[in-house]
């Protein structure tokens, strides 16, 4: 969904061309709750714009959609504070406009699988700014808490790697994978796997620059 009528029928080309998806709707961020309501989509890809405060607004709102899509946000700014406010409402990922049809395609496919996707724009800067609020204090108490295999599945969460390719990588069950992952984001306090992902890869970066080892993690030397 998209207020840009020209934009949404591209995407939606791009996307029809492929046999294993269906566009079952493109409308404007007026109608985006009600047409989720009513076509249950596996898949939102969600138009920013600038002001985004009205897109602010229609994200918080979808997350009280019972079975709610992932959802990622698809915009042509990558304004820090703006990629952490709508991952702290929820989105399941960031993907910028200029990106290439087949990056399109691939990341609808890891949405649809069940992971998050994050455009190379969402560094150290951005993952530091969307957990500030956290405070930092506990997060790795956080991280101790889990278990050896529910670490694994963490460091795949991080990878960017769907349930089954999880599945695949760890040998197990896809129903078990689900299962670690809601221990997961338990445990850390988290609605969702990319916060999961970005909270990982903090905790890592702050390790890493007081010259220590994350959680559950050898220092390399």
């Amino acid at each position: 969904m998209d207020d840009e009528s020209m934009t949404r029928s591209a995407l939606a080309g791009i996307l029809r061309a492929e046999p294993d998806m269906e566009v079952v709707a493109d409308c404007d961020r007026a109608e985006a709750v009600a047409r989720i309501r009513g076509y249950e989509p596996d898949v939102v890809l969600f138009g920013f714009v600038m002001p985004p405060s009205d897109g602010f607004s229609v994200l918080a709102e979808m997350r009280t959609i019972p079975n709610r899509p992932a959802v990622a946000v698809l915009t042509a700014f990558d304004d820090e504070e703006h990629v952490s406010a709508a991952l702290r409402l929820g989105a399941d990922g960031f993907l910028l406009k200029d990106m290439a049809p087949e990056q399109l395609v691939h990341s609808v496919r890891i949405l649809a699988g069940g992971g998050g996707v994050l455009a190379p724009v969402v560094g150290r800067q951005v993952i530091d700014g969307y957990l500030a609020a956290r405070g930092g204090r506990g997060d790795q108490d956080l991280l101790t808490a889990l278990t050896s295999r529910e670490r694994d599945v963490l460091d795949c969460l991080t990878d960017g790697l769907s349930n089954q390719e999880i599945a695949a990588r760890l040998h197990m069950g896809v129903s078990t994978v689900k299962e670690h992952v809601s221990a997961i984001l338990l445990k850390l306090k988290v609605s969702n796997r990319v916060q999961a992902a970005l909270l990982a890869q903090r905790i890592e970066l702050s390790s890493a620059g007081a010259g220590g080892a994350a959680p559950g993690r050898e220092a390399a030397g």
